[in-house]
Formats: C-alpha cells, structure tokens, sequence
C-alpha cells in the first residue's frame, strides 16, 4: 500500500460539533472546525456533513433550503446530495463530505 496524500497520513479525528437536540429536523447548523466551515444537516434523524461552500461562488450551503436530502444553495440556486455531496446537474463535481456520528454525548464529525 502506498500513500498518496498528505491527508491519508493525518488520523482521523472525531470532533464534537452540536448536542443531540442542537439541530432540529430538517435544520442545519455551521461550525467551524479545524480552520474548516463545515455545514451539518439533519433529516429524519440522520446527520450529514459538508464543507460549507458551494462550488459555483462559495456560497454558504448551511444556509440553504433542504429538501429531499438535497440542499440548495441560497445564492444562485445550485443543489448538492446531502450524502455525497454531488452537484444535482453534473453528479461527478462533489463538494466534500464528512462522516457524522452521533453518541449520546453529541453528534461528531469525522476529520
């Protein structure tokens, strides 16, 4: 095996980011992380997290409305897939995602 990245050397770090009942369904929450704006999503009890910018012009994704497990953009209208980060029209351009968990401490993301 060999290591391509710099980011495949870093251990992952699991970082409290909001209490269990912090986010409401269907709301979102941004937070800052590592130097990282990171947008974190609820949808029927489950989390979703991703890097808050959008691809077109860095809007804030964490402000956009949620629907479907898709967030849209508030700036221009552009839409990602809450668990992969695809773009809605060109599913290849991703924005980044991070894995949540959430433990009767809080809810943590994966860095």
């Amino acid at each position: 095996m060999t290591l391509n990245t710099v980011e495949e050397l870093k251990p992952v770090q699991q970082l409290k980011v909001a209490g269990i009942d912090e986010i409401l369904d269907g709301g979102s929450k941004i937070v800052n992380v590592g130097g990282r704006s990171i947008a974190i999503f609820r949808i029927k009890n489950q989390y979703f997290a991703m890097v808050n910018a959008c691809l077109h012009r860095g809007g804030p994704l964490g402000e956009g409305e949620v629907k479907d497990y898709e967030v849209t953009c508030p700036w221009h209208g552009w839409k990602f897939n809450l668990s992969d980060g695809s773009f809605a029209l060109i599913p290849t351009l991703k924005v980044k995602t991070y894995v949540v968990k959430e433990t009767a401490d809080g809810i943590f993301i994966e860095i």
